[in-house]
């Protein structure tokens, strides 16, 4: 007895579309980046409260802190964790407007996200020029 023939014909059903062809809307990009620079922060805090402890054992035991973070690997350590806190901060904003019920409208969202990333570098330049003018 062939049971082949008695099932029913399988249609092939498509595959999920994969990222390489399905564009993920920017706000979906950005809230992933907020739940990424959340996890960064989180770490960079146990980096800076690793560094307190050592500021207050004394300049013997931070020199070699403040030697790595004089250089080059240091300072993108700093710059990046910098930006991740300040586009924490905008996102964080923008989820306080969601809370009170605006923002949702399909126009808003891109224009709120777009304002998102410009506030974030409005600020990362404002820190950068602090940084220049106090040096």
């Amino acid at each position: 007895m062939n049971t082949e023939s008695s099932r029913p014909s399988v249609r092939e059903r498509p595959l999920s579309p994969h990222l390489q062809v399905y564009r993920l809307p920017v706000t979906a990009l950005l809230s992933i980046t907020h739940r990424i620079t959340g996890v960064l922060l989180s770490i960079g805090l146990i980096g800076l409260v690793l560094v307190l402890m050592l500021v207050v054992q004394g300049p013997s035991a931070y020199a070699p802190v403040h030697a790595f973070l004089s250089g080059i690997v240091g300072r993108i350590l700093l710059w990046a964790w910098i930006t991740a806190l300040l586009f924490h901060l905008s996102h964080g904003i923008r989820h306080l407007a969601w809370d009170t019920g605006h923002g949702f409208s399909r126009d808003s969202l891109l224009y709120y996200a777009v304002g998102e990333l410009v506030a974030t570098l409005v600020l990362v330049l404002a820190v950068a020029v602090a940084t220049l003018a106090r040096s």
